[in-house]
């Protein structure tokens, strides 16, 4: 999947240093920032399930 993203002229050129500094293009980069952040669960979400799976911990092995 292609896709773009308007970046203000000054996120564009720190993007570009950045990549620069790192020998890889600037579309390199932001890809792999943009999985980055989408690898990491969110902590609200984690907070959440942890403790619905705690508050149902007896139910889930019963349902098992």
């Amino acid at each position: 999947m292609k896709s773009s993203v308007a970046l203000p002229s000054a996120v564009e050129e720190q993007l570009v240093r950045v990549a620069q500094r790192l020998n890889v293009s600037p579309d390199e980069l932001a890809a792999a920032a943009v999985r980055d952040l989408l690898s990491r669960p969110d902590d609200d979400f984690e907070r959440a399930a942890t403790r619905v799976l705690d508050k149902n911990r007896e139910l889930y092995r019963r349902l098992g």
